[in-house]
């Protein structure tokens, strides 16, 4: 019997100091496959660990960490299963918030995490660490010294809850992250709601793990945001670019991450299924080598512009109604030259209330003169047909050419044309300050965080190669 003892106790010393250790000895209760090691397995339970130390000994944070990896790789297990278990080892107190895209699967995560606790090996080898029978839910629960665990999807209340500890596991899926609508409230919920809910803000880290899968998806949204963090990136291969750059030297000698679960033919497999899915879930970025819809790599430059145009030049307003928020008034000019090349001139660009922009479109108007067509994209709907009435008399009024498009398909669609003619290198932007921001735009394209600047852009191109005609007063485009 005092050799069991001591053994137990042994087991539970080398648990207690390392977190990997404990992940090693106590992966048999949440799985029943064999665990596959890889490099990787101990270097996110090392940065989990480093975080943690700092709040046992009550030191403020360092950083908070993000950590970007493919699925498949038990990074759920390390980062939302065992880690809050671990922690209650050597922080009995510890109070715990995880968060997952489903609610559904963070109560997994949580249930798994309080069969770990409530186990024959967890009870023998901590015995001080016992679950409140008044509060026993897989969901929430909380043990006699204090710590507790809740679960909630994204978006779910934490009203009243308190951390020493967040974890964020896959804020968005794939499908949410094509909608603009889930992208927001993954970001508002992550900064504004669990921002609050910690028991000591300067104390308590957070640690996210998810794929990349859009510029503005949470990963892009807080690396933008700035502030102390931490980023680790770790994806399929050496091809795609990897944080921190030390860790090329843990990749296997054909460059693979994990040789045995993710080896050439796996991800072979994976890549059939669409460049755009493979960079997100494989490369960890939000847009395939080289580009997306625009292979912006394939752009030209010239700091001077042609004397005489084929067609052009015009101006394309793509119309928006914030002061200081949400999407961008942009206005793109450009024209056609003798070589059917497409030239981009210029990109005016404000987040306006509409008196404002009209005054700036007004403005634009007197500056770029009256050799310049100016077009106002017509959105759908009457509101958005007298909108672009409206701006097109005040432009003929003062005397300016001024027609309007009508907005029909969705961006992508009304961008396609445009794409085509960028991937064929018939493309020309006149160099200037606007030039990073556009092309960042057009890089991540249809998962870029804005999408104003190509919405214009395409609207001046259709506006250059469609026939026109006149209806009226107005000039439109048939």
């Amino acid at each position: 019997m005092s050799r069991m003892l001591s053994a137990d106790r042994f087991e539970a010393s080398q648990c207690q100091v390392s977190y990997f250790t404990f992940f090693k000895h106590f992966w048999p209760l949440i799985s029943e496959e064999k665990l596959k090691l890889n490099w990787h397995i101990r270097y996110f339970c090392d940065e989990l660990q480093k975080l943690s130390e700092r709040v046992f000994l009550e030191e403020p944070k360092e950083y908070d960490l993000i950590a970007n990896c493919m699925p498949g790789t038990s990074k759920s297990s390390i980062f939302s299963v065992l880690w809050q278990p671990w922690l209650w080892t050597r922080m009995p107190s510890a109070r715990f918030i995880s968060g997952c895209y489903s609610e559904r699967l963070a109560l997994d995560h949580s249930r798994k995490s309080r069969d770990v606790v409530i186990s024959e090996k967890y009870c023998r080898l901590f015995p001080g660490i016992k679950l409140r029978e008044d509060q026993n839910t897989k969901g929430y629960f909380i043990n006699t010294r204090g710590g507790s665990r809740y679960a909630t999807g994204v978006g779910g209340s934490v009203t009243g809850h308190h951390a020493h500890f967040i974890d964020i596991d896959d804020p968005i899926d794939p499908l949410g992250a094509l909608s603009d609508l889930v992208l927001l409230e993954a970001n508002t919920w992550i900064t504004e709601t669990l921002g609050d809910r910690k028991v000591d803000k300067s104390i308590t880290p957070t640690a996210m793990v998810m794929q990349r899968l859009h510029q503005d998806d949470p990963t892009g949204h807080w690396l933008e945001r700035g502030g102390r963090i931490r980023h680790l990136c770790f994806p399929c291969d050496t091809s795609w670019e990897i944080k921190p750059e030390e860790c090329k030297n843990y990749y296997d000698h054909n460059g693979l991450f994990d040789a045995v679960r993710q080896n050439k033919g796996v991800l072979e497999e994976a890549e059939a299924k669409g460049e755009t899915y493979y960079a997100g879930q494989y490369g960890q970025s939000p847009i395939p080598r080289g580009g997306a819809m625009f292979k912006v790599d394939r752009l030209q430059f010239s700091s001077t512009p042609p004397s005489k145009w084929k067609r052009g030049a015009i101006r394309f307003w793509d119309k928006a109604g914030t002061s200081g928020g949400g999407a961008f008034t942009v206005g793109a000019k450009g024209g056609l030259a003798h070589d059917d090349k497409v030239w981009v001139t210029d990109i005016i660009r404000g987040q306006w209330d509409s008196g404002t922009r009209e005054r700036i479109i007004l403005e634009t108007a007197q500056k770029d003169g009256r050799d310049v067509r100016q077009m106002v994209e017509q959105e759908p709907g009457s509101g958005g047909k007298e909108s672009a009435e409206g701006t097109v008399k005040r432009l003929t009024l003062a005397g300016y050419s001024a027609g309007m498009i009508k907005a029909t398909g969705d961006k992508e669609l009304r961008a396609d044309p445009f794409s085509a003619h960028v991937n064929m290198g018939n493309v020309i932007l006149l160099t200037a300050v606007w030039n990073r921001e556009w092309i960042l735009e057009h890089r991540f394209f249809p998962r870029s965080k804005y999408k104003d600047q190509v919405d214009a852009t395409s609207g001046m191109f259709s506006s250059l190669t469609k026939p026109r005609k006149k209806i009226g007063a107005v000039l439109t485009y048939a």
